[in-house]
Protein backbone atom coordinates (compact mmCIF):
# COMPACT_ATOMS: atom_id res chain seq x y z
CA UNK A 1 0.00 0.00 0.00
CA UNK A 2 1.14 3.59 -0.62
CA UNK A 3 0.10 6.81 0.47
CA UNK A 4 0.38 9.99 -1.19
CA UNK A 5 -2.20 12.22 -0.30
CA UNK A 6 -4.71 13.38 2.91
CA UNK A 7 -7.09 10.75 3.31
CA UNK A 8 -9.89 11.34 5.91
CA UNK A 9 -11.23 7.95 7.50
CA UNK A 10 -14.45 7.85 9.29
CA UNK A 11 -13.29 7.53 12.61
CA UNK A 12 -11.61 10.00 14.78
CA UNK A 13 -8.18 9.30 13.43
CA UNK A 14 -8.37 11.72 10.78
CA UNK A 15 -4.38 11.16 8.53
CA UNK A 16 -2.59 13.68 7.11
CA UNK A 17 0.46 12.14 5.42
CA UNK A 18 3.64 14.28 5.02
CA UNK A 19 5.85 11.85 3.62
CA UNK A 20 5.19 8.88 1.13
CA UNK A 21 4.69 5.59 3.20
CA UNK A 22 5.36 2.03 1.79
CA UNK A 23 3.48 -0.97 3.71
CA UNK A 24 4.63 -4.30 2.59
CA UNK A 25 3.33 -7.85 3.30
CA UNK A 26 6.07 -10.09 2.17
CA UNK A 27 5.32 -13.56 2.09
CA UNK A 28 7.42 -14.78 5.80
CA UNK A 29 10.30 -17.62 5.11
CA UNK A 30 10.83 -19.99 8.07
CA UNK A 31 13.70 -21.34 6.24
CA UNK A 32 16.25 -18.59 4.67
CA UNK A 33 19.88 -18.37 4.45
CA UNK A 34 19.86 -15.31 5.92
CA UNK A 35 17.96 -13.10 8.90
CA UNK A 36 15.09 -11.32 7.93
CA UNK A 37 13.33 -8.22 10.06
CA UNK A 38 10.48 -10.95 10.68
CA UNK A 39 12.97 -12.46 12.42
CA UNK A 40 12.68 -10.08 15.65
CA UNK A 41 9.30 -9.29 15.32
CA UNK A 42 7.73 -11.58 18.28
CA UNK A 43 5.95 -13.82 16.02
CA UNK A 44 5.95 -17.27 14.12
CA UNK A 45 9.63 -16.50 12.31
CA UNK A 46 11.15 -15.26 15.59
CA UNK A 47 9.88 -18.84 17.54
CA UNK A 48 11.23 -20.54 14.78
CA UNK A 49 14.12 -19.07 14.90
CA UNK A 50 14.88 -20.01 18.72
CA UNK A 51 13.31 -23.28 18.18
CA UNK A 52 15.91 -24.20 15.85
CA UNK A 53 18.88 -22.58 16.72
CA UNK A 54 19.35 -20.88 19.83
CA UNK A 55 17.33 -23.03 22.20
CA UNK A 56 18.97 -26.20 21.61
CA UNK A 57 22.48 -24.49 21.28
CA UNK A 58 21.96 -22.68 24.82
CA UNK A 59 19.68 -25.54 26.62
CA UNK A 60 18.94 -25.70 30.38
CA UNK A 61 16.60 -25.49 32.95
CA UNK A 62 16.26 -21.83 33.41
CA UNK A 63 16.13 -20.78 29.61
CA UNK A 64 13.59 -23.75 29.63
CA UNK A 65 11.35 -21.53 31.68
CA UNK A 66 10.42 -19.55 28.52
CA UNK A 67 9.70 -16.82 30.21
CA UNK A 68 10.49 -13.01 30.40
CA UNK A 69 13.52 -13.66 32.40
CA UNK A 70 15.44 -16.50 34.01
CA UNK A 71 14.87 -17.07 38.05
CA UNK A 72 17.12 -18.80 40.18
CA UNK A 73 18.34 -19.31 43.93
CA UNK A 74 21.21 -17.86 45.01
CA UNK A 75 21.81 -19.02 49.05
CA UNK A 76 18.23 -18.36 50.23
CA UNK A 77 17.48 -15.84 48.06
CA UNK A 78 15.46 -15.89 44.82
CA UNK A 79 16.15 -13.67 42.12
CA UNK A 80 15.70 -13.04 38.02
CA UNK A 81 17.77 -11.92 35.53
CA UNK A 82 17.04 -10.18 32.41
CA UNK A 83 18.18 -8.36 29.14
CA UNK A 84 17.17 -6.65 25.92
CA UNK A 85 18.01 -4.51 23.21
CA UNK A 86 16.60 -1.69 21.94
CA UNK A 87 16.90 -0.59 18.17
CA UNK A 88 14.12 1.84 18.04
CA UNK A 89 13.53 3.79 15.05
CA UNK A 90 13.14 6.85 15.65
CA UNK A 91 14.78 7.55 18.92
CA UNK A 92 12.35 10.34 19.76
CA UNK A 93 8.49 9.71 19.58
CA UNK A 94 5.47 11.24 21.63
CA UNK A 95 5.40 10.02 25.21
CA UNK A 96 9.44 9.06 25.35
CA UNK A 97 12.69 7.71 23.52
CA UNK A 98 15.15 4.85 23.49
CA UNK A 99 16.22 5.43 26.27
CA UNK A 100 13.27 5.56 28.38
CA UNK A 101 12.19 2.77 27.03
CA UNK A 102 15.09 0.93 27.92
CA UNK A 103 15.21 0.90 31.74
CA UNK A 104 11.12 0.45 31.68
CA UNK A 105 11.48 -2.67 29.29
CA UNK A 106 13.96 -4.37 31.32
CA UNK A 107 11.65 -3.31 34.75
CA UNK A 108 9.07 -4.85 33.52
CA UNK A 109 10.36 -7.87 32.43
CA UNK A 110 11.80 -8.49 35.74
CA UNK A 111 8.06 -7.72 37.07
CA UNK A 112 6.70 -10.20 34.93
CA UNK A 113 8.65 -12.89 36.83
CA UNK A 114 7.45 -11.44 40.01
CA UNK A 115 10.41 -9.94 41.00
CA UNK A 116 11.11 -5.74 42.58
CA UNK A 117 13.95 -4.58 40.04
CA UNK A 118 17.08 -3.70 42.16
CA UNK A 119 19.60 -2.44 39.03
CA UNK A 120 20.49 -2.53 35.84
CA UNK A 121 23.14 -2.30 33.39
CA UNK A 122 23.74 -0.38 30.37
CA UNK A 123 25.41 -0.64 26.94
CA UNK A 124 25.56 1.66 24.28
CA UNK A 125 26.22 0.95 20.81
CA UNK A 126 27.23 4.56 18.97
CA UNK A 127 27.44 5.30 15.85
CA UNK A 128 30.29 7.94 14.82
CA UNK A 129 28.72 11.64 14.29
CA UNK A 130 26.05 10.80 16.65
CA UNK A 131 25.15 14.34 18.79
CA UNK A 132 26.36 15.21 21.79
CA UNK A 133 23.21 16.40 22.55
CA UNK A 134 20.89 13.49 21.61
CA UNK A 135 23.28 11.53 23.64
CA UNK A 136 22.65 13.55 26.47
CA UNK A 137 19.06 14.00 26.39
CA UNK A 138 18.58 9.87 26.07
CA UNK A 139 20.83 9.44 28.91
CA UNK A 140 19.33 12.40 31.08
CA UNK A 141 15.73 10.22 30.15
CA UNK A 142 17.17 6.99 31.63
CA UNK A 143 18.26 8.49 34.52
CA UNK A 144 14.55 10.09 35.08
CA UNK A 145 13.18 6.62 34.02
CA UNK A 146 15.42 4.70 36.84
CA UNK A 147 14.52 7.04 39.55
CA UNK A 148 11.09 6.81 38.74
CA UNK A 149 11.62 3.33 38.60
CA UNK A 150 13.49 3.08 42.06
CA UNK A 151 16.77 0.93 40.57
CA UNK A 152 20.17 2.15 39.91
CA UNK A 153 22.23 1.88 36.90
CA UNK A 154 25.68 0.01 38.40
CA UNK A 155 27.19 -0.83 35.18
CA UNK A 156 27.46 -0.64 31.70
CA UNK A 157 29.68 -0.63 28.59
CA UNK A 158 30.28 2.17 25.85
CA UNK A 159 31.15 1.03 22.27
CA UNK A 160 31.16 3.08 18.47
CA UNK A 161 30.80 2.14 15.62
CA UNK A 162 31.92 3.79 11.91
CA UNK A 163 30.03 6.34 10.75
CA UNK A 164 26.97 4.50 8.79
CA UNK A 165 27.36 1.27 10.44
CA UNK A 166 24.89 2.24 13.46
CA UNK A 167 21.85 3.80 13.08
CA UNK A 168 22.79 6.51 15.70
CA UNK A 169 22.39 4.40 18.39
CA UNK A 170 21.44 1.13 19.95
CA UNK A 171 21.11 0.07 23.71
CA UNK A 172 21.18 -3.27 26.15
CA UNK A 173 19.98 -3.01 29.24
CA UNK A 174 19.76 -5.76 31.74
CA UNK A 175 18.61 -5.98 35.05
CA UNK A 176 18.25 -8.35 38.04
CA UNK A 177 15.35 -7.91 40.67
CA UNK A 178 14.75 -9.42 43.90
CA UNK A 179 11.76 -12.43 44.57
CA UNK A 180 10.48 -11.76 47.65
CA UNK A 181 8.20 -14.71 48.17
CA UNK A 182 7.29 -18.33 47.36
CA UNK A 183 5.37 -17.54 43.93
CA UNK A 184 5.76 -19.20 40.90
CA UNK A 185 4.63 -17.16 38.35
CA UNK A 186 4.65 -19.10 34.84
CA UNK A 187 2.66 -19.85 31.84
CA UNK A 188 2.70 -23.30 33.17
CA UNK A 189 1.14 -22.13 36.19
CA UNK A 190 -1.85 -20.88 34.53
CA UNK A 191 -5.14 -23.62 35.28
CA UNK A 192 -8.12 -23.80 33.73
CA UNK A 193 -11.02 -21.23 34.45
CA UNK A 194 -8.32 -18.62 35.22
CA UNK A 195 -9.37 -14.82 34.77
CA UNK A 196 -7.38 -12.77 31.91
CA UNK A 197 -6.92 -9.20 33.31
CA UNK A 198 -5.98 -6.18 31.25
CA UNK A 199 -4.15 -3.34 33.03
CA UNK A 200 -4.86 -0.26 30.18
CA UNK A 201 -5.53 -0.53 26.33
CA UNK A 202 -3.70 -1.32 23.18
CA UNK A 203 -1.77 -0.32 20.35
CA UNK A 204 -0.39 3.32 21.41
CA UNK A 205 3.39 2.85 21.69
CA UNK A 206 3.22 0.90 17.95
CA UNK A 207 0.88 3.52 16.68
CA UNK A 208 2.95 6.59 17.75
CA UNK A 209 6.43 4.87 16.62
CA UNK A 210 4.82 4.37 13.11
CA UNK A 211 3.33 7.81 13.15
CA UNK A 212 6.38 9.58 13.96
CA UNK A 213 8.79 7.24 11.70
CA UNK A 214 6.63 7.71 8.40
CA UNK A 215 5.17 11.43 9.30
CA UNK A 216 1.97 10.78 9.77
CA UNK A 217 -0.02 13.42 11.60
CA UNK A 218 -3.99 12.65 13.74
CA UNK A 219 -6.15 15.04 14.86
CA UNK A 220 -5.13 14.34 18.67
CA UNK A 221 -1.72 13.53 18.88
CA UNK A 222 -0.91 9.40 20.02
CA UNK A 223 1.26 9.06 22.99
CA UNK A 224 3.09 5.95 23.58
CA UNK A 225 2.20 3.99 26.96
CA UNK A 226 5.99 3.59 27.57
CA UNK A 227 6.11 3.41 31.82
CA UNK A 228 7.05 0.66 34.26
CA UNK A 229 4.79 -1.81 35.59
CA UNK A 230 6.66 -2.79 38.89
CA UNK A 231 4.32 -1.41 40.90
CA UNK A 232 0.87 -2.70 39.56
CA UNK A 233 2.69 -6.03 40.00
CA UNK A 234 3.21 -5.47 43.51
CA UNK A 235 0.27 -4.36 44.18
CA UNK A 236 -1.14 -7.79 43.50
CA UNK A 237 1.32 -9.62 45.28
CA UNK A 238 1.30 -7.43 48.37
CA UNK A 239 -2.71 -8.18 48.63
CA UNK A 240 -1.86 -12.13 48.39
CA UNK A 241 -3.37 -13.07 45.65
CA UNK A 242 -2.33 -15.56 44.08
CA UNK A 243 -1.23 -14.43 40.79
CA UNK A 244 -0.10 -17.43 38.12
CA UNK A 245 1.16 -15.75 35.20
CA UNK A 246 1.86 -11.93 33.96
CA UNK A 247 3.16 -11.04 30.36
CA UNK A 248 3.87 -7.41 29.32
CA UNK A 249 2.53 -7.14 25.67
CA UNK A 250 5.61 -5.96 23.87
CA UNK A 251 6.44 -7.44 20.36
CA UNK A 252 3.09 -9.27 18.50
CA UNK A 253 0.51 -7.42 21.28
CA UNK A 254 -1.80 -8.90 22.93
CA UNK A 255 -2.88 -11.67 20.40
CA UNK A 256 0.61 -13.17 20.62
CA UNK A 257 0.88 -12.89 24.06
CA UNK A 258 -1.99 -14.90 24.80
CA UNK A 259 -0.77 -17.40 22.34
CA UNK A 260 2.36 -17.95 23.87
CA UNK A 261 0.81 -18.27 27.32
CA UNK A 262 -1.45 -20.86 25.60
CA UNK A 263 1.23 -23.21 24.08
CA UNK A 264 3.37 -23.60 26.95
CA UNK A 265 0.19 -23.85 29.18
CA UNK A 266 -1.51 -26.20 27.10
CA UNK A 267 -5.06 -24.96 27.83
CA UNK A 268 -7.30 -23.20 25.74
CA UNK A 269 -8.07 -19.53 25.76
CA UNK A 270 -11.13 -17.36 25.09
CA UNK A 271 -10.95 -13.23 24.72
CA UNK A 272 -13.81 -10.97 24.79
CA UNK A 273 -13.41 -8.70 22.07
CA UNK A 274 -15.62 -6.21 23.17
CA UNK A 275 -13.92 -6.19 26.92
CA UNK A 276 -10.52 -4.99 25.08
CA UNK A 277 -10.31 -1.43 25.09
CA UNK A 278 -8.71 0.38 22.38
CA UNK A 279 -9.13 4.16 21.55
CA UNK A 280 -10.87 5.46 18.83
CA UNK A 281 -7.97 7.30 17.35
CA UNK A 282 -5.97 4.24 17.73
CA UNK A 283 -8.78 1.76 16.34
CA UNK A 284 -8.87 4.64 13.23
CA UNK A 285 -5.60 4.44 12.96
CA UNK A 286 -5.45 0.29 12.54
CA UNK A 287 -8.45 0.54 10.50
CA UNK A 288 -6.79 3.11 8.00
CA UNK A 289 -3.13 1.31 7.89
CA UNK A 290 -4.61 -2.15 7.60
CA UNK A 291 -3.15 -3.17 11.24
CA UNK A 292 -5.08 -4.98 14.08
CA UNK A 293 -4.69 -3.33 17.55
CA UNK A 294 -4.07 -7.04 19.03
CA UNK A 295 -0.97 -7.34 17.60
CA UNK A 296 0.46 -3.97 17.54
CA UNK A 297 3.14 -3.28 20.36
CA UNK A 298 2.45 -2.06 23.68
CA UNK A 299 5.16 -0.59 26.51
CA UNK A 300 3.48 -0.08 29.39
CA UNK A 301 0.56 -2.34 29.56
CA UNK A 302 0.14 -6.49 30.76
CA UNK A 303 -2.11 -8.97 31.21
CA UNK A 304 -2.11 -10.68 34.61
CA UNK A 305 -3.80 -13.91 35.18
CA UNK A 306 -5.51 -15.26 38.22
CA UNK A 307 -7.73 -18.20 39.67
CA UNK A 308 -11.67 -16.64 38.23
CA UNK A 309 -12.91 -16.50 41.71
CA UNK A 310 -10.46 -13.67 43.01
CA UNK A 311 -10.48 -11.68 39.84
CA UNK A 312 -12.70 -8.76 41.33
CA UNK A 313 -10.06 -8.57 44.31
CA UNK A 314 -7.35 -8.74 41.33
CA UNK A 315 -8.50 -5.78 39.28
CA UNK A 316 -9.13 -3.68 42.63
CA UNK A 317 -5.71 -4.21 43.56
CA UNK A 318 -4.64 -3.25 39.74
CA UNK A 319 -6.67 -0.04 40.21
CA UNK A 320 -4.98 1.07 42.74
CA UNK A 321 -2.16 2.03 41.24
CA UNK A 322 -2.49 4.85 38.15
CA UNK A 323 -0.63 3.31 35.82
CA UNK A 324 -3.26 0.36 35.69
CA UNK A 325 -6.09 2.72 37.09
CA UNK A 326 -8.24 1.39 33.52
CA UNK A 327 -7.71 -2.44 34.58
CA UNK A 328 -10.32 -4.98 32.65
CA UNK A 329 -11.05 -8.50 32.82
CA UNK A 330 -10.97 -9.72 28.77
CA UNK A 331 -10.95 -13.40 28.87
CA UNK A 332 -10.54 -17.11 30.37
CA UNK A 333 -8.56 -19.74 30.27
CA UNK A 334 -11.12 -22.85 29.39
CA UNK A 335 -10.42 -26.89 29.83
CA UNK A 336 -9.60 -27.66 26.58
CA UNK A 337 -5.92 -28.70 26.14
CA UNK A 338 -5.99 -27.65 22.55
CA UNK A 339 -3.64 -24.64 22.98
CA UNK A 340 -5.65 -22.62 21.08
CA UNK A 341 -6.84 -18.59 21.33
CA UNK A 342 -10.52 -17.87 20.23
CA UNK A 343 -11.45 -14.25 20.06
CA UNK A 344 -15.48 -13.74 20.83
CA UNK A 345 -16.72 -11.09 18.63
CA UNK A 346 -18.88 -8.50 18.81
CA UNK A 347 -21.43 -10.24 16.84
CA UNK A 348 -21.61 -13.50 19.25
CA UNK A 349 -19.15 -15.18 16.56
CA UNK A 350 -15.53 -16.34 17.39
CA UNK A 351 -12.30 -16.59 15.55
CA UNK A 352 -9.04 -18.18 15.74
CA UNK A 353 -5.99 -15.75 16.88
CA UNK A 354 -2.35 -17.09 15.92
CA UNK A 355 0.99 -15.59 16.27
CA UNK A 356 2.17 -12.55 13.29
CA UNK A 357 3.45 -15.00 10.49
CA UNK A 358 5.91 -11.85 9.77
CA UNK A 359 6.76 -8.34 10.69
CA UNK A 360 4.08 -5.98 10.79
CA UNK A 361 5.68 -2.97 12.78
CA UNK A 362 9.78 -3.03 12.51
CA UNK A 363 11.99 -1.35 14.85
CA UNK A 364 9.16 -0.36 17.39
CA UNK A 365 11.66 -1.21 20.24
Amino acid sequence: MKITKSAKPKSPATLRVSATMNVTCPVPLFTSPTIQLGHGSGGLMMHHLLAEMVFPAFANPRLAQNHDGAVFSVGNSRLAFTTDSYVVKPLFFPGGNIGSLAVNGTVNDLAMCGARPLALSCGFIIEEGFPSADLKRVIESMKNAARLAGVEIVTGDTKVVDRGHGDGIFINTSGIGLIEGDWEISPRAVEPGDAILLSGDLGRHGIAILAEREGLEFETTIESDCQPLHEVVAALLQAGLPVHCLRDLTRGGLATAVKEIANDSGYGIRLDETAIPVSDTVRGACELLGLDPLYVANEGTMIAIVPGERAEEALAAMRSVPEAANSVKIGEVLPETNRRVMLKLSLGTERILDMLAGEQLPRIC
